[in-house]
């Protein structure tokens, strides 16, 4: 024994030294070598099993139990069968022993290790697995210890990892099966018992006047007086003991119901305990012992923090059987008493009585709790409600009432925002009933009316500070969150959603509610002109008592927040209710017209306040807002044009002037960005979208006209110039609605682009006399100004035109010209200045993709020809080597343009083909090929991809007679080697790690197949296919790209269908028999295991199967000691 002593001794100062704050970390990993070394010798789980018996050092018996871990997961096939009985026989007995004073960790450890056993050798070879986790359970000393063994062995067995061949996992999984009705009869017994035994001994409390049944909504739901009874029963107030021994059997059950299916073993008895524990979540008694006693996880913990936790966890158990979404039709009855008891719950939750409010009774409770309880909710309208609803006995409406409550009380900002989720399930599940009943809209409106109306009201009530100023100035207004939004612009828009909602289900309801209430805040903001007094340096705005200055505030903000509903709103008067619902539209734009012109006439945005850092932004938000609000009832108003642009306009004319009216003083580089960039948006939307005849002719476009094309003017900032550009070109080139062609006056609005253009380009042009010259730095920097300001707009102005007539783009091409050829003539100058050539070809990639025919052949194919001269390889090497993501953008837009040309139908640009592939296959894929980096990969294949979708016949010349003799005459086959190179450079491909290129390229190929039968062509099933089938199952079995398993399983089917009997007679015996790791006897069971279906779900199944028993075919091996012999 004295080497065992010694060794211990020995382990025990290692491990001090390895965990001691002065040790080296070269001193650490020389530790970790020997202990490595050590755990790899045969026998050293001997040694182990003397120091877990004989130290009292954490680190000591974690490492031995690691040992031993190792030994059982990765080496089990080769430890003789003797020292296997005796490991089998002994760790039990030390866990026996040992599991009262052991440190949690390390107990739960030495579960795990017993059940790592469990799944390796039970029944066959450890017969008594389970029966002792059973005995364990029901022995009232070891129940603790047999329940923590109980959940280990379901998360390890019934869910195992992929060290296990796929029929022992599906051996296990019946095995578990055969056992659940005993388990389940066990743990109800567990917490039945625990239950009864402590409300025997429960004080019975005074009746309090809220506890009578009269008042229940749901009481009638209880199926008679005795379940109503029980749950009324005082919650049993535990010892420790019992509260630990109910938190186990309750992570037993949810762990079980993960993965069991719906059937009568869980019980009505079950359920009804489940749900008594339930109910210590709704005790606020136990939030407040919680506060008093912290505690460390495990039996220690204060008995306040353990109550409060068993209603997380039987809600936790709750929840793990309403996610499954298909009942069986005898669970169907269980599942309505599951939510009438939930009901209950939620009830007791949101009933207010003299001492407390539903809110502070929600602080109260535990967090986790509540959380819990939201999801139970959730599930129940997204998986359950349809089904639920049909059941004449359960009130739905009154469900309703009970959520409304819980909603508008959370304690939190995010439990309101989860609530509002559940909503919004609610509000899409009526529209979508609605929608395919449509007989029955008005009796399932009547139903939920009072109950919508209610929710959109309180809703619109917490998105004003009139109402609910306290938590909305808790939310931050600055710090944007992954989606690019503050959380009071989160707040707002998910609000928001839930009034739009409601809004499609009852306009008149919802206009009736929301119009009244902008109403108010738009009178105090109209009513502050009689505040504005002028002094020495400008108009202030003479209100200055604290007081007043906090209302306005307030009112601001909400009228900031009302516009935006109303915007919100614009989409649900147009199109077949636009007649019924004008007024009502007709109404809201004209006070937003009104609204807009008011703020830009009296300027309140350079107006000075008492408290400039706080008003200012008000009036500048209000101001934009009021401007978008108007914005989104463009498609409204374009309506209205069409329906009255022959009788009498004055209305709509009157709407429109007045709205420019308002939009000119604010494009001006003065004015703040937030406003200027709204007033540009309106405009470009009346340019855009309305298009009226009348507008260039209005004074107020013609002075936007005059400011943008005088070169002494201030230019605006970037974004405002672009856009304004684009709403003045759409005024001249967009046709006009409602008039024939001969009353569009194409050659005066012809005239005035050009000059328009011209303006705009003025500076741009004169660089092509310099381009060629040597410039100095400061001269660069200003020619780079300019390129950037001129293309900018220019891309634009061809954007918007694109998707629209021939004669717009005509026009919009004449007027370009000649800024096309200048920018042709000074590319090659700037080549090596990324910046600008990434510039350039954004603006001819727009070009090719808008205005592409009007430029037409000759100076398509010059625009080609230069680029493909320029590219040279050593030019390619330079943008995607060395400049970074500047240069691989480039490259990257450059090959977008090439994209777009071998789109091109019919025969014109046919001739680049071999250039645009040599380029690609000679000149970009050798620089890409073997660099990690995603960059180029994915637009380089795509180019290929469209070279071969788009022009399979340049590849495979099919002849009318060789389709009608099908089978007779194979298709002749031309440019094979390039057509082998681009499959080549697919192939390889999937060797990389980029999962996003794999998931492209098979696509890619997919795609092909589906459309030309690329995987039937001669070529490809000759030479290519089981190389590509060959690849595809490398990837799985290396894990490499897992998330894909699917897509991959699919494509290895579709490509071994098109030759079956080549794929099992050829192709699986050769794969089987080139794979290394595996002997003989395993190959020809995997090539057994693997029927000849042919399928695709079968098919793809034994795939899996292949792949995942040759995983563990090859960890096995691995395992064997060295020179082990196998018979």
């Amino acid at each position: 024994m004295a080497s065992e002593e010694a060794s211990l001794r020995a382990l025990e100062s290692l491990m001090t030294e390895f965990f001691h704050n002065c040790t080296t970390n070269e001193r650490k990993r020389e530790i970790e070598e020997l202990l490595n070394n050590f755990a790899q010798q045969i026998g050293a789980w001997r040694f182990c099993l003397y120091f877990l018996s004989s130290t009292r050092n954490d680190y000591v018996m974690m490492y031995s139990l690691t040992v031993f871990e190792n030994l059982i997961n990765k080496m089990w096939l080769g430890v003789p069968s003797q020292d296997k009985m005796e490991i089998r026989s002994c760790l039990p007995k030390l866990l026996l022993a040992h599991h009262k004073t052991l440190p949690y960790f390390i107990r739960n450890k030495l579960c795990k290790v017993i059940v790592d056993i469990g799944r390796q050798d039970w029944p066959m070879f450890y017969h008594d697995f389970f029966t002792n986790i059973l005995q364990l359970i029901q022995s009232p000393v070891t129940t603790a210890l047999g329940l923590i063994m109980l959940k280990t062995t379901s998360e390890e067995l019934a869910c195992p990892r992929e060290d296990l061949s796929v029929a022992r996992k599906e051996e296990l999984r019946k095995l578990l099966l055969e056992q659940v009705q005993t388990v389940l009869g066990l743990l109800t017994g567990i917490l039945e018992s625990i239950w009864d035994k402590h409300s025997a001994t429960a004080a019975t409390p005074p009746p309090s006047p809220t506890s009578g049944e009269s008042g229940d909504l749901l009481s009638s739901l209880l199926q008679g007086p005795s379940a109503s009874k029980l749950l009324n029963q005082p919650i049993p107030i535990l010892d420790t003991e019992s509260e630990h021994i109910c938190c186990l059997a309750l992570e037993c059950l949810a762990h079980l119901f993960s993965w069991i299916p719906l059937s009568s073993s869980i019980t009505p008895s079950l359920l009804s305990t489940i749900f008594h524990f339930a109910r210590f979540g709704c005790d606020s008694r136990g939030r407040k012992a919680c506060a008093v006693n912290g505690g460390s996880p495990g039996a220690g913990q204060g008995p306040g923090q353990e109550r409060a936790r068993l209603g997380v966890l039987a809600m936790a158990c709750i929840n793990e059987l309403m996610a499954k979404n298909c009942v069986p039709m005898e669970f169907e009855e269980y599942l309505l008493r599951m939510f009438q008891q939930t009901f209950y719950l939620l009830q007791k939750i949101t009933r207010e009585n003299n001492a407390h409010t539903v809110k502070s009774r929600l602080e109260e409770l535990d967090e986790s709790y509540i959380e819990k309880f939201t999801d139970f909710l959730r599930l129940f309208v997204s998986v359950h409600l349809r089904r639920i609803e049909s059941y004449s006995q359960f009130p739905v409406v009154e469900f309703l009432a009970l959520l409304f409550k819980y909603t508008f009380h959370q304690p939190t900002h995010e439990g309101y925002f989860s609530c509002l989720d559940i909503w919004t399930l609610f509000l899409d599940y009526l529209t979508s009933k609605i929608k395919s009943r449509l007989a029955d809209k008005e009796a399932v409106l009547n139903r939920y009316e009072d109950a919508l109306v209610l929710l959109l009201t309180e809703v619109l009530n917490r998105i004003q500070f009139r109402y609910n100023q306290a938590q909305l100035e808790e939310l931050d207004d600055e710090t944007l969150d992954d989606d690019q939004q503050t959380e009071w612009q989160r707040y707002l828009r998910q609000s928001l959603e839930v009034v739009a909602k409601v809004m499609e289900l009852l306009p008149t309801h919802a206009f009736s509610t929301l119009f009244p209430v902008l109403q108010d805040n738009l009178e105090v903001y109209l009513g502050l002109q009689q505040f504005v007094v002028t002094s020495g340096t400008g108009h202030r705005l003479n209100i200055t008592a604290e007081n007043d200055c906090r209302r306005l505030h307030c009112s601001l903000r909400d009228l900031s927040s009302l516009l935006q509903a109303v915007g919100r709103l614009a989409e649900y008067f147009t199109g077949d209710v636009f007649a019924a619902r004008f007024s009502d539209a007709l109404t809201v734009v004209e006070r937003l017209v009104k609204v807009t012109l008011y703020g830009s006439q009296i300027k309140l945005y350079n107006i000075e306040t008492a408290v400039p850092s706080v008003l200012k932004p008000d009036l500048i938000d209000v101001h934009a807002q009021s401007l978008a609000a108007l914005q989104a009832y463009a498609h409204w108003l374009a309506q209205f044009y069409s329906e009255v642009h022959r009788q009498n306009p004055e209305q709509f004319i009157s709407l429109v002037s007045t709205a420019l009216e308002a939009i000119t003083p604010l494009i001006s580089s003065k004015v703040q960005e937030k406003l200027l960039l709204s007033a540009c948006h309106l405009l470009v939307s009346l340019a855009t979208t309305v298009r009226p005849v009348f507008l260039s002719s209005i004074p107020a476009v013609q002075k936007v006209f005059n400011r943008i094309t005088d070169t002494s003017a201030q230019r605006l900032p970037d974004k405002a110039q672009v856009l304004v550009c684009r709403a003045l070109s759409n005024v001249l080139l967009l046709p006009w609605p409602n008039l024939p062609e001969s009353e569009q006056q194409w050659a005066v609005r012809s005239t005035n682009h050009a000059s328009l253009v011209s303006a705009l380009t003025r500076d741009y042009r004169q660089l092509k006399a310099t381009a060629s010259l040597p410039q100095r730095k400061v001269q660069l920097e200003d020619t780079k100004v300019i390129i950037h300001q001129t293309l900018s707009v220019l891309e634009d102005i061809v954007e918007s035109v694109s998707g629209e007539s021939t004669k717009s783009r005509q026009i919009c091409y004449q007027s370009l010209q000649e800024s096309v050829q200048v920018s042709l003539a000074l590319f090659p100058a700037f080549i090596h200045q990324s910046d600008v050539t990434d510039e350039m070809l954004s603006f001819f990639l727009t070009l090719f993709q808008g205005l592409r025919v009007q430029m037409g052949v000759p100076f398509t194919e010059q625009i080609i020809q230069t680029f493909l001269n320029m590219f040279t390889r050593e030019q390619l090497a330079e943008s995607i080597l060395h400049e970074g993501s500047t240069g691989c953008r480039v490259v990257e837009k450059f090959l977008k343009i090439l994209q777009v040309v071998v789109q091109e139908p019919g025969q014109v640009f046919k001739p680049f083909l071999p250039s645009v592939i040599s380029l690609c296959m000679e000149q970009v894929y050798p620089i890409i090929a073997e660099r990690s980096s995603p960059d180029v990969k994915a637009e380089l294949f795509e180019l290929l991809f469209r070279v071969l979708h788009h022009n399979w016949r340049y590849f495979f010349k099919s002849s009318v007679l060789a389709s009608v003799q099908r089978g007779v005459a194979e298709e002749q086959m031309e440019n094979e080697a390039q057509f082998s190179a681009i499959m080549q450079a697919f192939g390889q491909s999937f060797l990389q790690p980029d999962i996003h290129l794999f998931k492209q390229n098979l696509f890619y190929l997919e795609t092909l197949n589906t459309k030309q039968k690329l995987y039937h062509k001669k070529i490809f099933r000759t030479t290519m296919l089981f190389q590509f089938v060959n690849v595809l199952l490398q990837v799985l079995v290396h894990k490499s790209h897992d998330l894909l398993q699917e897509e991959i399983g699919i494509a290895t089917y579709n490509m071994a269908s098109v030759d079956f009997d080549g794929f099992y007679s050829a192709f699986l015996p050769g794969f089987l028999a080139s794979c290394d790791g595996v002997d003989s006897n395993q190959k020809n069971v995997l090539g057994r295991n693997f029927k000849m279906d042919r399928d695709l779900p079968s098919f793809t199944q034994n795939v899996h199967r292949l792949v995942n028993d040759l995983r563990y075919y090859r960890l096995c091996n691995d395992s064997l000691p060295p020179g082990t012999v196998k018979l």
